[in-house]
């Protein structure tokens, strides 16, 4: 029994050495239990109590029990409860209560002493300073599980009794409670189990301020006996609000950051949805403007006022891109222009059997080209020449000379 309880404890020390390695809570940016940092101790809750059960004995892990006032320890059950305030995420004031019975034999080898003890621990009360371990954490939100180490002081009433090696038994002090001041020092760990419920596993050394505990006197050293329990801690107040214990304040920083780089980004990819939209306005309103400008077909008619579209380059239209229709132009030949025409005609002369006009009629033909010209007027000639030579001679040189 006494080689498993050093076991245990040794394992116990282990794991509390090693608690801030445990299991964490997901890294995240929820609002669940989020207190802004900087907060009042109002926004957390910060009292808790606490029950616990476990073994009593007066093996340590402090020294052997050769030097003890009985080296063979014996394990008894013993119970508590606790009420805490909790004034810092690290930092906390404990009220605690004790109770239980403790027991031990094989005394110092002495033919007269006692040889076996047991005291009953009728009431322990302690204020204890519980310093929580672990809660800045840079990677995550809270920890899953708080090592803690307290130290304390307080008063302890006990009745022991012993047994002699001939079978008589005394009571230390007549009977009555013996009541000394005593120091617990402890360590372990706290395991969330839930927003306001913690499981509680300790162990606890408690130095008596005399040599009676055990009703027995040896050597110059007090008494001292240890307590690994195992207990339920509850959070009191509104489960709206996260445990202080539990708090990482470190966390709520980076969220207050996490949060601001979001909002940030959200601006930025609001600022980025208007850009475009107003990127696409413009480009909607630079085509709505292309097809009011846009004159296809060049008659200075634009598109979406051009009525007949595709109109020959050259056309003149109207106001709605339509072809105009071609004016009539009435032709007035007065007298005096057939008199030029005439005189023209009355004074043209060749040389004989040649297509070449005299230099006589050049005034005359002057004034109907100039008619031509000033009036638009065309001219059509018709004539032929003496019946002197051959028909085909005679056809050719009317030909010439028509050109001429």
């Amino acid at each position: 029994m006494k080689s498993n309880f050093k076991r245990a404890s040794l394992l116990l020390a282990g794991i509390m050495v090693g608690g801030s390695s445990f299991a964490q809570t997901t890294d995240s940016t929820s609002t669940s239990n989020y207190v802004k940092p900087f907060s009042e101790g109002g926004a957390f809750r910060s009292w808790s109590i606490g029950i616990h059960g476990g073994m009593l004995t007066t093996h340590t892990i402090f020294g052997t029990m050769n030097h003890q006032d009985f080296r063979s320890p014996h394990e008894q059950i013993g119970y508590g409860a606790y009420i805490k305030k909790q004034i810092s995420p690290s930092f906390g004031l404990q009220a605690d209560f004790l109770r239980g019975k403790v027991t031990g034999a094989v005394g110092q080898p002495n033919a007269s002493g006692p040889q076996s003890f047991s005291t009953n621990l009728n009431w322990a009360g302690a204020l204890s300073a519980h310093f929580t371990l672990a809660n800045i954490n840079w990677r995550h939100q809270k920890g899953a599980i708080q090592p803690y180490i307290s130290l304390g002081g307080g008063f302890i009433g006990y009745k022991p009794t012993v047994t002699n090696a001939d079978g008589s038994t005394v009571t230390f002090g007549n009977g009555s409670d013996v009541k000394e001041f005593y120091f617990p020092v402890g360590a372990g760990f706290k395991v969330n189990l839930g927003s306001g419920v913690n499981l509680d596993l300790g162990y606890q050394v408690n130095f008596v301020a005399n040599d009676n505990f055990d009703g027995y006197n040896y050597g110059n050293s007090s008494d001292k006996f240890s307590y690994a329990h195992i207990g339920l801690e509850f959070a009191l107040g509104s489960s709206k609000k996260p445990q202080l214990a539990t708090y990482n304040p470190v966390n709520s920083m980076r969220t207050e950051y996490m949060w601001e780089a979001k909002n940030l980004q959200a601006q930025v990819d609001a600022g980025k949805a208007e850009n475009q939209k107003l990127r696409s306005d413009l480009d909607a309103t630079n085509a709505n403007l292309a097809k009011l400008t846009t004159d296809s077909d060049g008659d200075g008619v634009v598109d979406v006022s051009d009525k007949c579209p595709n109109t020959p380059v050259g056309t003149k239209v109207d106001g709605q891109g339509c072809p105009l229709a071609k004016p009539e132009v009435k032709v007035y030949v007065t007298e005096e222009d057939k008199k030029i025409v005439k005189d023209a005609i009355k004074n043209l002369e060749f040389d004989l059997g040649k297509a070449t006009i005299r230099s006589t009629s050049y005034p005359s033909l002057d004034r109907v080209a100039n008619l031509l010209i000033e009036k638009n007027f065309s001219l059509k000639l018709a004539g032929h020449t003496d019946n002197t030579g051959s028909a085909e001679l005679n056809l050719r040189l009317s030909k010439n000379r028509a050109e001429a």
